[in-house]
């Protein structure tokens, strides 16, 4: 077992990792922004809390492996570049500086076709951790569960689920929470996950858009109905957007927002072939046993709860 410090605790995956950690028998440390020292960061009992910078926490925990989970909130460009990239490559030369054996990175397998600024800043910070001389695993996980449940309670007030285009533009392996964790906590003692770059989705198969309406509506009980959108309309908002984040900020950062829906509206969360330049579901890896339709069943019970939020798409 392993002392173990988590960046980006307080989020959706890292909590999870702290659960998985806990119950595996590591021992973990935390490290949290100051606002959470009054409480309210809702971590179980049982870790360690800090309120400095990594260095500090490592000088005072001791932690053998780095575990970053920190991610911008909403993808935007200053905040990518400010999180996604600068605060995670500080991390990583904390973490050399301070011991450290390894370096797990949790990143994106949207970045395989980096069109957003955030993807670039992922993507730097990947070659960072590669160069750093730490041993280290950089996981790229497909579509969150949460992420792909942002329109339940449009079906619970009888409204169609939107898709884009035919609602079969797209596909993902969905990966739980609790799989995602397990699987970034087992490349710690895996050689053969160790110093690579780790696609991961969850079981499959590969799932569209369609058939996520489709498992929606059965959860709640309902005949699936979808309301079809034109991509073209999605092209004009962005369009509009930009033209009015010339003068405007605030419309500049709407245009932000609207490109990265765009982006998941038309790209695939599945392994790219750089040869043809498709997705391809047979080469995208998989693990664990959750499944997005048994989650949906619970959290139409209320058996589960998401917080959505920026990231939700459909």
């Amino acid at each position: 077992m392993m002392r173990l410090l988590v960046l980006g605790a307080t989020g959706t995956i890292g909590r999870a990792v702290v659960d998985a950690a806990l119950e595996a028998g590591h021992a973990v440390d935390c490290l949290l922004r100051p606002h959470h020292a009054r409480g309210g960061h809702g971590l179980v009992d049982g870790v360690g809390l800090h309120f400095g910078t990594v260095a500090q926490a490592l000088e005072a925990g001791g932690a053998e492996a780095v575990i970053s989970c920190m991610a911008s909130r909403t993808g935007a460009p200053a905040d990518a570049w400010a999180v996604d990239h600068a605060a995670t490559a500080a991390a990583i030369a904390a973490a050399r500086a301070g011991g450290a054996r390894h370096f797990v990175l949790l990143s994106a397998i949207c970045v395989q076709r980096p069109k957003l600024e955030f993807q670039r800043a992922k993507l730097a910070v990947e070659a960072e951790l590669a160069a750093s001389g730490l041993r280290y695993s950089i996981v790229r996980p497909t579509a969150y569960f949460k992420s792909l449940s942002g329109q339940l309670e449009r079906l619970r007030a009888g409204k169609p689920f939107l898709v884009f285009g035919d609602g079969r533009v797209t596909a993902c392996k969905p990966i739980s929470d609790g799989d995602l964790a397990r699987y970034m906590l087992g490349g710690l003692d895996d050689p053969a996950r160790w110093n690579r770059v780790l696609p991961i989705g969850g079981p499959g198969p590969a799932i569209t858009p369609l058939e996520q309406g489709a498992m929606l509506a059965r959860a709640l009980g309902i005949a699936p109905t979808y309301r079809h959108v034109p991509l073209r309309l999605m092209d004009g908002i962005v369009a509009g957007l930009s033209l009015a984040g010339r003068i405007s900020p605030r419309m500049a950062a709407k245009a932000d927002l609207a490109r990265i829906g765009r982006y998941y509206a038309t790209e695939s969360m599945l392994m790219l072939d750089p040869e043809t330049g498709r997705y391809d579901a047979a080469a995208t890896p998989e693990t664990g046993a959750e499944a997005l339709e048994a989650f949906y069943g619970r959290l139409v019970r209320g058996e589960a709860r998401v917080a959505l939020g920026a990231h939700s798409v459909f």
